[in-house]
């Protein structure tokens, strides 16, 4: 179960229960993964994410969380809908902070629209 205090934002997938996280560690992964030069690209690269993207960005949010052989091959395959992870991606981020942009733009994956299909 994800302790909320700690910046910690649960993922349901089928059966299976994920905590995500953004740690310091996480973001470092995923400036890397997304070949980016700073933290303050982050954010206006998930406005325009790709399915990839959003993976590499989810993998390491998960290892952040205690998942650490996740990778973003892995989260292709989770039993969840898109709209679902991008919450939990999104709540990630707010839960550390890293909001304050993302409410003025409409959050880290603005632009996209997505509907929960259960």
């Amino acid at each position: 179960m994800a302790n909320k205090i700690r910046g910690e934002v649960e993922l349901v997938a089928g059966e299976h229960r994920y905590v995500l996280l953004l740690t310091l560690g996480a973001l470092a992964e995923i400036e890397d993964g997304l070949g980016l030069a700073n933290l303050s690209d982050v954010g206006q690269r998930l406005k325009r994410a790709s399915s990839g993207d959003l993976a590499v960005v989810a993998a390491a949010l998960l290892r952040g969380g205690g998942h650490d052989a996740m990778t973003p091959r892995d989260v292709l395959k989770l039993s969840c809908d898109l709209a679902t992870l991008v919450e939990a991606v999104g709540q990630a981020f707010a839960a550390a902070g890293l909001s304050g942009e993302a409410k003025e733009s409409g959050g880290p994956f603005a632009g996209t629209t997505c509907s929960r299909s259960d």
